[in-house]
């Protein structure tokens, strides 16, 4: 069993996102041979690229508002206690909204963060 507390979990590197954080709660180093649970804080005004993956995402708010865009980039707005579930290969990108930080958990498979 692992637990952990936000604060101790380690920063990855973002060189493209100047404007995103993340850091990985659990992964392969902590033995999780299937799952990355990551801790994404996006600045206000800040945003991901309008990318795609070959895996999917699950993803929960946690503080902060935003919004999710759509393959055809659509803004869905999002807040505290929303979740997402992001399909394979489906276009996406988050957006913060508000005037704080954007924050959210992201799980992915493994492969997801390599």
């Amino acid at each position: 069993m692992i637990i952990k507390k936000l604060p101790d979990a380690p920063f990855k590197d973002m060189p493209d996102h100047g404007d995103i954080t993340k850091q990985i709660v659990i992964g392969p180093e902590d033995g999780s041979r299937e799952i990355v649970l990551r801790y994404f804080k996006v600045a206000p005004g800040g945003s991901s690229p309008h990318h795609r993956h070959d895996f999917p995402h699950l993803v929960k708010v946690e503080a902060g508002k935003g919004a999710v865009l759509d393959p055809q980039g659509t803004e869905h707005p999002l807040g505290p206690g929303d979740y997402v579930y992001i399909h394979d290969n489906e276009p996406h990108c988050f957006k913060n909204t508000g005037p704080e930080f954007l924050e959210f958990i992201c799980i992915v498979p493994v492969r997801g963060e390599g």
